[in-house]
């Protein structure tokens, strides 16, 4: 191949490994290039991927990703590693309903080897396939790609500890962008680092290893030569808790030197022992604007290459509400303070951080960490207000219920992103947090269906109430309900056929329905639930009186569902119906797609429940 040839990336999967470093450099180009394109057009994580160009491929040209295990963490920077693996003729169709996942996805290729859509765990998953390659006596590499911020998370260095303790062979490549770790500062560590990352340097390193396994009295001769370097590179150099946890360290290096990325590659795989690189990287890397301002372009929507600008301007919507009212209740209170796990922006507490730095806290990604802090500052009497997406909040069960839950402490929880969040998928749905709250004694977990009904039941939620208070919001805006009922369950429209039942914004469909059912000769009572945990059945309960029959629909999983504890209630109550109906997202795990293919797929749009309450009527 010449220095100037263009890899055409089609179908199928280029190899890599016989390229020269000069064509590996014009690749990378080519890649950044089109991945800017592509973005731009379908959207997603730009900032990241930007970032990872040069390791990606220089992964490539060292590993076979079908079968070496590459682990991605967070999986928002595998964009490129899907261009290289046969994807890139499908490039355009990413995180649509059909189409390419956001994430790596095992189901997508063999080229993913784990789903990753939440961060810090890829070097706890990377030692696990270590151990099954060592014990079923297979032969492969395990790579765990971690950065971007995921070592701010406390899963990271558990993941570590045990990782360097195993002995296991698998590299960890630490994606330093900034976000992670802070800068190594003095001149003697920044000599010493570029020193022994020479190829000369490494190849000695190499030789003198097998060498002194060989000679008599030779490994003690190490032993001894290799603790005193330790000592002397602990004191002058940055990183040594690496080693101090049993990996070989290599680095910094130049993220975005592909040559250089693969010499250590190559010698790290050779090595045969947990081995660390550290690489630092731009976020960004390549297109100015992104450089300029790496948290606006991690996430984003269709823009002008130009520019930079997004195409659509961005509306008003929950997360900007919650940010304003909280802002609101803390120049009244003093004692409300606001706390993020790495999501400032995020959530819409940008202007929160601004007025009020002194109650401010971003934790980094370490969701369990914060529930606990919060648990801490209301024991002490402050007011903490925990501003978090719902698929995070997974990772803080336990907290909630040993922490916060037992104690009954007045923690409140911003529960961001809940129901179907569309184009992010399986791993970003908030379609659980329903069910697993209920199950923490003494949690109030309140719906608001509206921008004004957010700012009523957040400052019931954080004036008002005691015990820990959950006030769960979607992604984007509100529909055409916008008024505003408080914490009350209330009848939206009358009826005396059927009882729709639902919560939150998903209250929308539900009127939609019951416009439909009307053109059908068929009266339809909509209730809106207020608040879903503890439930309330009086409003649900006289209304089903009326009407006999109950349809109660969701963005949740069944288990434990909404519609499953109010359905028990009814007839553990003895309320006379004769029909009860629910309709969720099942026992399944949802892909990506819009909202509105992901309701359609599940049953959830306003023509499949006006079929369904049809359906009910029938056979009531």
């Amino acid at each position: 191949m010449g220095g100037g040839t263009i890899i055409h990336l089609d179908k199928t999967c280029p190899d890599l490994h016989g390229l020269t470093d000069r064509e590996a450099e014009a690749l990378c180009g080519q890649l950044r290039k089109e991945l800017i394109d592509t973005v731009s057009r379908t959207g997603g994580h730009l900032g990241s991927n930007l970032g990872a160009v040069e390791i990606t491929v220089a992964i490539h040209r060292v590993f076979d990703t079908s079968r070496d295990r590459v682990v991605f963490d967070v999986g928002h920077q595998c964009y490129i590693h899907k261009m290289l693996t046969g994807r890139a003729d499908r490039m355009d169709t990413l995180r649509t309903f059909g189409g390419l996942a956001g994430f790596p996805k095992p189901a997508e290729s063999i080229h993913d080897a784990f789903i990753a859509g939440h961060a810090s765990d890829s070097v706890s998953v990377a030692v696990g396939m270590a151990r099954a390659r060592t014990r079923m006596g297979e032969d492969y590499h395990v790579i765990a790609l971690i950065g971007d911020g995921a070592l701010t998370g406390g899963l990271a260095y558990e993941g570590l500890s045990d990782a360097g303790n195993s002995r296991e062979p698998l590299i960890v490549i630490l994606n330093d962008n900034g976000m992670s770790i802070t800068k190594n500062v003095g001149g003697v560590a920044q000599l010493l680092a570029r020193q022994r990352l020479k190829p000369q340097y490494l190849r000695f390193k190499k030789g003198y290893r097998k060498v002194m396994g060989v000679l008599p009295g030779g490994r003690h001769i190490y032993r001894v030569t290799h603790k005193v370097k330790t000592a002397i590179k602990g004191t002058l150099l940055p990183c040594s808790m690496f080693e101090d946890m049993g990996f070989t360290y290599l680095g910094p290096v130049d993220g975005h030197d592909v040559k250089r990325l693969t010499q250590l590659l190559q010698y790290a795989r050779d090595l045969r022992c947990p081995v660390l690189l550290h690489v630092r990287t731009v976020k960004g890397k390549g297109y100015s604007p992104a450089e300029r301002n790496p948290d606006r372009f991690h996430g984003v929507g269709k823009f002008c290459i130009e520019s930079g600008e997004p195409l659509r301007p961005s509306d008003r919507d929950f997360s900007k509400a919650f940010g304003e009212a909280i802002c609101e209740l803390a120049e009244e209170d003093p004692r409300v303070c606001a706390i993020s796990a790495a999501m400032v922006p995020g959530t819409g507490l940008t202007e929160f951080f601004r007025r009020y730095p002194e109650r401010s806290f971003d934790v980094g990604i370490a969701e369990g960490h914060a529930a606990a802090m919060a648990a801490g500052m209301a024991k002490q009497g402050m007011t903490p207000v925990f501003a978090v997406y719902s698929s995070f909040l997974q990772r803080s069960y336990d907290m909630l219920v040993h922490d916060v839950g037992i104690q009954r402490l007045h923690v409140v929880f911003g529960v961001d992103r809940a129901g179907l969040v569309g184009a992010d998928g399986e791993t970003h749905h908030g379609v659980f947090d329903q069910a697993f709250l209920d199950t923490i004694p003494g949690m109030t977990v309140l719906c608001p269906a509206s921008f004004r009904e957010l700012r009523t039941m957040l400052r019931h939620a954080v004036l008002q109430c005691d015990g820990p208070v959950a006030v769960r919001y979607p992604r984007g805006g509100e529909g055409r309900y916008r008024e505003d009922a408080g914490t009350a369950d209330v009848v939206l429209r009358q009826g005396s056929d059927i009882t729709l039942v639902g919560y939150g914004t998903f209250i929308n469909v539900l009127l939609d329905t019951a416009d439909r059912l009307a053109e059908k000769g068929i009266s339809a009572e909509v209730v809106k639930l207020g608040r879903i945990t503890p439930l309330q059945l009086e409003t649900a309960a006289a209304s089903v009186r009326r009407t006999g029959a109950l349809l109660a629909a969701e963005e949740s999983i069944s288990s434990n569902s909404v519609g499953r504890r109010l359905a028990a209630g009814l007839v553990l109550q003895g309320v006379p119906v004769k029909k009860i109906a629910l309709q969720d997202l099942g026992e399944r795990y949802v892909p990506h797609g819009s909202v509105e293919q992901l309701r359609e797929l599940c049953g959830l749009s306003a023509e499949d429940l006006t079929k369904r309450a049809e359906e009910v009527l029938r056979h009531a």
